[in-house]
């Protein structure tokens, strides 16, 4: 019996600590979000450009590593920035932010888990044209790796304790953890990479792959009624303490001297068709206000253009290229 108690208590210790490690590594490991005015996607001709716009942002996003993307729409004022509404035509179509939030988010799950967690919808006709983004956290189902994103599942009257997840294997694995059924979560595979073991695994924090092994893990996805609720609905602890405005009437600095101070939390952001501009004076909360006194840079990062006119798609490539080597700089500065 005191060996049982003795188990157990080491148990809940192991556990506590993992708890504050998954806590210690949310608050430390700095991350990149950028802000996309929805309204981009009005601008297409047909749902089937609207879908190719929608990933090549969700392309862009994984390739430069991105952690968060944050979709904002031109409401003047909204109580409510956290939930995207069901608004739509009379064929069930959304429109603008709603419709590229939604694919994002399609694009950034996993395949095996795409069936269970978006059910059939008029706006995803055309997802199946789309590169997939391959990011690490897309594995396939002959492949091991240390972390797998899986689907908590019904109660299964065969399971005493821990949860069943289908983590897109040929079987499903168990956790330890007791979680209600249709959660999205990551799961530490563990070291054996015999893939059929069952060995019973354990839920971590998505942020895991990346402070433990320096793995790209996807972006989240939020949804923000106007520019203004893009910074209060901030998910991270203190809020974004550096942010970047693009536009082509910003300061020109080349990317070798830009000088990004260490952060935390980085917003870049970029307008729509008629920039950054119109989203703060659609905004009745930022009405008014100079761009420059609402973003730490307001940058033009791409002067001299040929073309009268650059689309954000095509922006938000340039503009997260550009950032590169400042952004490495100011972590590299960060981790001294």
């Amino acid at each position: 019996m005191a060996g049982e108690n003795g188990s157990r208590s080491e148990e809940k210790h192991r556990k506590k600590k993992r708890r504050k490690d998954n806590e210690k590594a949310t608050k430390d490991t700095p991350t990149v979000s950028i802000a996309i005015a929805g309204s981009i996607i009005d601008n297409a001709q047909s749902l089937e450009l609207a879908t190719r716009l929608a990933g090549q942002i969700a392309r862009c996003a994984t390739i430069f590593r991105i952690d968060e993307v944050v979709v904002f729409d031109s409401e003047s004022s909204s109580p409510d920035n956290s939930v995207v509404t069901t608004a739509e035509d009379a064929d069930g179509n959304e429109s603008g932010a709603r419709f590229l939030v939604r694919i994002l988010q399609y694009l950034e799950t996993p395949q095996y888990l795409r069936r269970r967690l978006f059910p059939m919808h008029n706006n995803l006709k055309f997802v199946g044209l789309l590169p997939p983004l391959d990011a690490p956290h897309h594995v396939r189902k002959h492949e091991w790796s240390p972390f797998r994103e899986g689907i908590t599942l019904k109660e299964n009257s065969s399971v005493s304790k821990g949860t069943l997840v289908d983590v897109g294997l040929s079987k499903n694995v168990m956790v330890e953890q007791v979680l209600e059924p249709g959660l999205r979560v990551t799961v530490a595979m563990g070291s054996d990479r015999n893939i059929e073991t069952d060995c019973v695994k354990s839920v971590v924090t998505p942020m895991s792959p990346r402070e433990e092994m320096g793995l790209y893990w996807g972006y989240r996805v939020r949804y923000a009624s106007n520019l203004s609720c893009v910074f209060k609905g901030c998910p991270f602890k203190g809020g974004y303490d550096h942010m970047i405005g693009t536009s082509e009437h910003g300061l020109v600095v080349s990317s070798s001297e830009l000088m990004i101070p260490t952060f935390r939390h980085l917003l870049i952001a970029f307008g729509g068709l008629a920039g950054l501009e119109e989203s703060i004076e659609e905004d009745n909360d930022l009405k008014g206000n100079d761009p420059r006194d609402l973003f730490n840079c307001y940058l033009n990062i791409c002067p001299n253009q040929g073309s009268r006119t650059i689309r954000t798609e095509e922006a938000i490539f340039i503009s997260l290229q550009y950032f590169q080597e400042p952004i490495k700089k100011a972590q590299q500065r960060l981790e001294k």
